[in-house]
């Protein structure tokens, strides 16, 4: 179950703070592809009784075991078994923003919607450009 990011295994103690995501690519046994994103952090809001505003709390995703959104690919991996399959992060992201943009970026410019070998069966993302301002200050 352990991610890998140029060629290395990847696998801190805790997820890193300095980045909302990653994203990634699976690849299975047979060559077969999936890009995709994923948070390190999920945020859940509850209401609380007697006051205004609802609490937020942060915590850990479920990053380190996750296998995609592909119904097909999670179907395979539970089949033949997690080991078979290679995780990859592509890219760090500071924002949720620049993690769509990535994903988005990688999938169009690998045409992951007009291959065989790749399981991804949509592209989906909705930017704003103000979601990427660090990215276009720095170049």
């Amino acid at each position: 179950m352990t991610w890998y990011y140029k060629g290395e295994p990847y696998n801190p103690d805790v997820a890193p703070e300095e980045f909302a995501g990653f994203v990634y690519e699976i690849t299975d046994p047979e060559g077969i592809k999936y890009i995709g994103k994923k948070q390190f952090w999920s945020t859940t809001t509850k209401k609380i009784e007697g006051r205004k505003n609802r609490k937020k709390t942060v915590k850990e995703s479920d990053w380190r075991k996750y296998y995609g959104s592909s119904k097909l690919l999670k179907e395979q991996v539970k089949e033949f078994g997690e080991d078979k399959y290679y995780r990859e992060i592509l890219r760090f992201c500071e924002t949720k923003g620049e993690c769509s943009y990535f994903e988005a970026k990688f999938q169009f410019e690998r045409d992951v919607l007009l291959r065989d070998d790749y399981y991804n069966e949509l592209i989906m993302c909705r930017i704003n450009s103000s979601h990427l301002r660090r990215l276009k200050n720095n170049g």
